[in-house]
């Protein structure tokens, strides 16, 4: 009887596991598919900014009334809602401080 009992756990066992299997596989496919639709979504928002982004620069005019150089220029934006141009090379510089300051911590 106590072998009978014991085999009877361990069937229970496996099935329990087969079934969390089941389950786990379910849950897997549908982070899959919610992955690919977030992907699908990012992908969306950076075209979208880019297009932003150079319809921009398409619009801005230096002090001389010629158009800004979308290589030479940055478009940064403040959590206060305030936006900037500034030159690139200013903004790899404060990213070079940065990542020294971090380095420092």
């Amino acid at each position: 009887v106590a072998a009978q009992n014991c085999r009877k756990r361990k069937l229970n066992e496996i099935l329990n596991l087969e079934e969390d299997i089941n389950n786990l596989e379910t849950q897997k496919e549908s982070l899959k598919k919610e992955h690919s639709q977030y992907s699908r979504s990012i992908s969306q928002m950076k075209q979208k900014l880019n297009n932003m982004y150079l319809d921009i620069f398409s619009r801005l005019r230096d002090d001389q009334g010629k158009p800004v150089n979308p290589c030479q220029y940055i478009i940064r934006c403040n959590s206060d809602g305030s936006v900037f141009i500034t030159p690139k090379h200013l903004v790899k510089s404060e990213q070079k401080q940065d990542k020294k300051e971090q380095k420092q911590k």
